[in-house]
């Protein structure tokens, strides 16, 4: 196959690759279920946080696990797996909550958990925990380290920030569908969480499985063609390929990987908190609804769509002026926003502030995977940036935790907001020092291509 006719079928594959992440993201719904469930089953602030935090955890744990079984079967079944994994998790969340009502499959599904021994996680936080957490969350890692690596093989080395951002804009705009979809189950007759779950469940399980089919690598022998205007691009040489060996031997590595985990971890906890910031910041926010639906559905809508612009706008400009200057910025930006955040008590303010946070988090998403590929090669990237990615697990249980247990003291975010800001100063330090690093680095790889 030549070069020519192979890129023809790269569009299908990024767009097949952008639908499976589009359809397994799913986390964010989780801001829209969490106080419900809360109320219902009469859960503190930490136990309603629980199951998001494994989410998150086992979210990388999985793209760690996906990416390394991708990187020797390939992407196609793994991804494919993924989505079957999220499927059942929604679906076992649903009936762990009594999802089918007194009929014979739920009657049939409680009596085999309580033959079990298991009927103390029916409606529990240990139960969702465990079925939203850790499964539905090793099934979304899964699809989310096999389809990254497959889609930037089929183009330019400096593309690369532009096709993650395509990639993992259709992660973030998963919410902008989920949002209003969690809502009808919920509010329609005879909806309820644990309905919700299940039907959820039901659809990405098939719509994913599907997609998953047209997830491929390139051929053999395989190079993409050489864009037209390269000459204004930060990265336009192939990069060289390390294995995780080499990779954790370089303080480029762990300069990146802690700066992920601070930096994504206040988008994380926003996000995760977009319900109960709204209900502290906003009084009368029941009664608020823009374009006729309600503030807390609209947040979640936007923010995914400004998330996603972040990530594609983030990753096209850091292809020209730099990974790290890129960087720069947004931590500036997000650290001014979190200094402010407590004053947002108004619609337009909340709604700017919001903004801000989810086109941050989107740069930020964009930027470490483009920089493992720089760095590190795509030969191995699956597994690479599956450790990479084991940050995100980190960034969990940093500021999202952080801000349930300071929730639960002092009833508000003013504190988790203060200690945020200070995390991107130190994020800004790590920065300037990765750099450093870099360009030292960077030496080091044209020398090694001139011996090759």
């Amino acid at each position: 196959m030549t070069n020519a006719k192979g890129f023809m079928k790269a569009p299908v594959v990024l767009t097949a690759c952008v639908l499976v992440n589009l359809t397994i993201q799913i986390l964010y719904v989780w801001s829209l279920l969490r106080v419900d469930l809360a109320n219902y089953w009469h859960w503190s602030p930490q136990q309603a946080g629980l199951p998001f935090t494994l989410v998150l955890v086992f979210f990388a744990t999985g793209a760690l696990i996906g990416g390394r079984l991708q990187d020797k079967f390939g992407p196609r079944w793994i991804a494919a797996a993924g989505g079957l994994m999220v499927g059942a998790g929604l679906m076992l969340s649903g009936i762990i909550t009594g999802a089918l009502g007194d009929g014979p499959v739920a009657t049939g599904a409680y009596n085999y958990f309580e033959g079990l021994g298991y009927l103390p996680v029916m409606g529990s936080p240990i139960g969702i925990a465990l079925s939203f957490g850790v499964l539905t969350g090793l099934g979304i890692g899964f699809g989310y380290g096999s389809v990254l690596p497959a889609a930037l093989k089929w183009y330019h080395p400096s593309k690369k920030g532009l096709i993650g951002g395509l990639v993992l804009g259709g992660f973030a705009l998963a919410s902008v569908i989920y949002a209003p979809i969690t809502m009808w189950l919920l509010s329609r007759e005879g909806g309820s969480i644990e309905s919700t779950f299940f039907f959820l469940g039901i659809g990405v399980a098939v719509i994913a499985f599907i997609m998953a089919q047209f997830v491929k690598n390139p051929p053999e022998g395989y190079t993409a063609p050489e864009p037209k205007n390269l000459a204004g691009a930060a990265v336009t040489e192939a990069p060289l390929d390390f294995d995780y060996k080499q990779m954790t031997k370089t303080p480029v590595f762990y300069l990146m990987f802690a700066t992920f985990a601070l930096v994504a971890s206040i988008g994380l906890m926003m996000i995760g908190n977009i319900r109960n910031i709204t209900e502290l910041q906003l009084p009368g926010y029941e009664g608020v609804s823009i374009l006729g639906i309600g503030i807390v559905v609209f947040l979640i809508s936007f923010v995914a769509v400004i998330n996603t612009l972040g990530r594609i706008a983030g990753g096209s400009l850091s292809d020209k002026i730099g990974r790290t200057n890129t960087l720069l910025i947004a931590i500036g930006l997000q650290m001014v926003t979190m200094l402010g955040f407590y004053f947002f008590t108004s619609t337009p303010l909340l709604i700017l502030g919001f903004a801000l946070i989810g086109a941050c988090f989107g740069v930020f998403l964009t930027m470490f995977p483009a920089l493992t590929g720089d760095q590190f090669g795509l030969k191995n990237y699956g597994f690479n940036y599956g450790i990479m990615y084991m940050a995100y697990a980190v960034a969990a249980l940093i500021a999202p935790v952080l801000a349930d247990n300071l929730y639960a003291v002092t009833g508000n975010f003013l504190l988790t907001y203060l200690i945020c800001a200070a995390m991107m100063i130190v994020a800004a330090v790590l920065v300037f020092l990765l750099k450093r690093a870099l360009k030292a680095r960077n030496l080091e790889l044209d020398e090694m291509r001139k011996s090759m």
